[in-house]
């Protein structure tokens, strides 16, 4: 056995042969475990929300007003959009809603595979506050012309399709065209759906530490100088309520379909004492509204249900077990004089330290992967129990959920030894490693606003939390993007990284002053 082996197992001797270290680890598991599966959140929805699944693979919301027509192979089809205008809801009880737009409100030309919800699709489009935008398949979006559409700046729009080939084209007046992209549809079948939608994402308030609250809003588009060339296949328009209402009707036949009850497909309602979503034909185009989204499903105040990432808020407190344990491996020494007996047994000091960090960082590794898997695997059965719907994710993201968070109790366990090592006393280092790594999680999670939350998480050694996320983060989704809906400021590997820098710099001076000073 070589000279570093046998200080490690002297070492892992010593750590398991300390009662209070082991009662400390138990207890981090303890807390990762119970904290996770406790039973607190209750939902309506369960396994049974039903979300759509896009092209790719992803859970989507689908919901939104379409007036179409089949088209069978090529063709184009242009309309203006002459307004858009919207309702948010109400700002108290037995109020009118109010006027406005959400920023993602959207209103322009599609093409899809068909009407069902999660289909392929590809569409250029106005918004509340976003200008043009090209969008296909739910999570891939593309900016056009930015600026808002009225009646004094309206904006034309035009899909061409060849092939399984989608390009989109804006204007100003109709005459002089902009390319804003071209796309792809590999799985668009020979006869598409094309036509005018709308849609409005949910009205989002109140972000903040302390929480949100959600409505549904409307978007209302003038459509006019509606055209089509090329193969479609019918003359007559068709209303439908994707997402909402499966009944279809021809424009001009009878009332339009009304909202779908409930909002649990991302926003299919229309704020209350509003107006329905729906169309109307007037002369050369239509006057559509629609309330829901065709963007990737998030979860959150924003969206629906919650992330596997939620089921691990305990780390917090297993993390404050765990720096309590790797400030005292060392100070516990200074106390009782311990330390002058393991250094005249290894008198390289150096060396010394590292086995202890290594000691200590794989048995805090091997408690947080143990803890985070039963977590893990039964935390999202437990939720769907209660009705609350978690959002499924890859095999690949739940082993790199729980291999991450081991790896974030170990790193701060031994950023918590090196503080151990600089300051001597117990109370001390244990206060400072809580201050640099729990604290300020806890502050963004509570009281500081997101800027300063998301500011803290990544500059400090609580930046490592966000390789907990297990969703991404979408710039074309209005969502809830904080700690406690399971988002955080940087990647996961970036935040990984902030803590292992922390840890490294700190290991490595608590080095050098443990060579340079006598004990």
């Amino acid at each position: 056995m070589s000279g570093f082996a046998r200080l490690v197992h002297a070492e892992w001797t010593k750590f398991r042969t300390v009662r209070g270290w082991l009662i400390g680890m138990a207890a981090a598991a303890a807390a990762i475990v119970g904290l996770g599966l406790f039973p607190g959140m209750e939902g309506t929805c369960g396994s049974g929300c039903g979300l759509p699944v896009g092209p790719g693979g992803e859970e989507v919301t689908d919901v939104f007003t379409f007036v179409h027509r089949p088209l069978a192979g090529d063709g184009t089809i242009t309309v203006r959009v002459a307004s858009l205008t919207g309702e948010l809801p109400p700002d108290g009880p037995g109020k009118e809603p109010q006027p406005g737009l959400v920023p993602w409100a959207k209103a322009g030309l599609i093409v899809r595979s068909g009407t069902k919800q999660g289909a392929t699709y590809a569409a250029v489009m106005v918004t509340g506050a976003h200008g043009v935008r090209l969008q296909h398949d739910y999570v891939h979006d593309r900016a056009g012309k930015p600026g808002a559409v009225s009646e004094s700046a309206p904006r034309w729009l035009r899909l061409t399709r060849a092939g399984d080939v989608v390009t989109a084209l804006e204007s100003a007046d109709g005459t002089s065209w902009t390319g804003v992209g071209t796309v792809r549809l590999k799985d668009l079948p020979a006869t598409a759906e094309v036509g005018l939608f709308v849609t409005s994402p949910m009205f989002v308030e109140g972000i903040g530490a302390a929480g949100a609250s959600s409505a549904p809003s409307l978007a209302t588009a003038g459509f006019d100088h509606l055209t089509t060339t090329g193969g479609w296949q019918s003359a007559t328009w068709t209303t439908e309520r994707i997402g909402g209402t499966a009944d279809e009707h021809p424009i001009g036949s009878g009332p339009p379909p009304g909202p779908a009850a409930g909002d649990a497909s991302g926003g299919s309602r229309a704020p209350a004492g509003g107006q329905a979503p729906g169309a109307e034909q007037t002369g050369d185009g239509f006057t559509v509204s629609g309330s829901g989204d065709i963007a990737p499903a998030v979860a959150g105040a924003a969206g629906l249900g919650t992330t596997i990432s939620q089921t691990l808020v305990g780390t917090f407190a297993g993390l404050v077990f765990v720096v309590v344990v790797g400030a005292m491996t060392m100070t516990g020494e200074y106390r009782r004089g311990l330390i002058r007996t393991s250094l005249a047994a290894a008198p390289r000091r150096g060396a010394a330290l590292a086995a202890k960090a290594t000691v200590l960082g794989a048995v805090t590794f091997v408690v947080g992967v143990a803890a985070a898997a039963v977590v893990v695997t039964i935390g999202p059965g437990l939720l769907r129990d209660n009705g609350v719907y978690v959002h499924p994710v890859s095999t690949a993201t739940e082993l790199r959920v729980i291999a991450g968070t081991g790896a974030l109790l170990a790193v701060a366990a031994v950023l918590a030894l090196a503080f151990g090592v600089l300051l001597r006393r117990g109370t001390t280092a244990v206060t400072l490693a809580f201050v640099a790594t729990v604290l300020p999680y806890l502050l963004s999670m509570t009281v500081l606003p997101v800027a300063a939350g998301a500011w803290l998480l990544r500059v400090t050694p609580a930046a490592a939390f966000a390789i907990q996320q297990s969703t991404p983060q979408y710039a074309q989704v209005e969502g809830l993007y904080t700690p406690a809906n399971g988002f955080f400021p940087l990647t996961p590997w970036s935040g990984l990284a902030v803590l292992l820098a922390w840890a490294t710099v700190g290991l490595a001076f608590a080095a050098y002053r443990f060579r340079r000073r006598d004990v």
